[in-house]
């Protein structure tokens, strides 16, 4: 929600499947994507794995969990995430981390 407040354009999606499909077909493409690891049909880890085999690979991705173990923070940056965010964290570091992402001034927090 306070990404929606800022400058910024959100679009969710309700799975993996549904985050695959967008990120890999909306025109013009994302700036950036922002991932749960855990996330029905297709997880973080697959919808990372897909957009890293696309013309997309390059897009800045923020992995988001609950449970941060080594191994699947080790997989998610291998398969090229940005950053790998473990949960709780604080909303205002998530707003400053994707205007970072994407180029946007922090002071245009909404």
């Amino acid at each position: 929600m306070k990404l929606e407040r800022g400058p910024f354009d959100v679009t969710l999606a309700f799975d993996g499947q549904e985050a695959a499909d967008a990120l890999l077909n909306t025109e013009p493409p994302f700036d950036m994507a922002l991932l749960d690891l855990m996330m029905p049909n297709l997880s973080g880890i697959d919808v990372l794995e897909r957009l890293g085999k696309s013309p997309r690979s390059g897009m800045p991705t923020v992995i988001l969990t609950a449970a941060g173990q080594d191994e699947q923070q080790r997989a998610a940056m291998d398969m090229g995430a940005t950053v790998f965010l473990t949960k709780p964290f604080s909303p205002k570091k998530l707003y400053a981390l994707v205007a970072e992402l994407t180029g946007v001034s922090p002071e245009d927090d909404g």
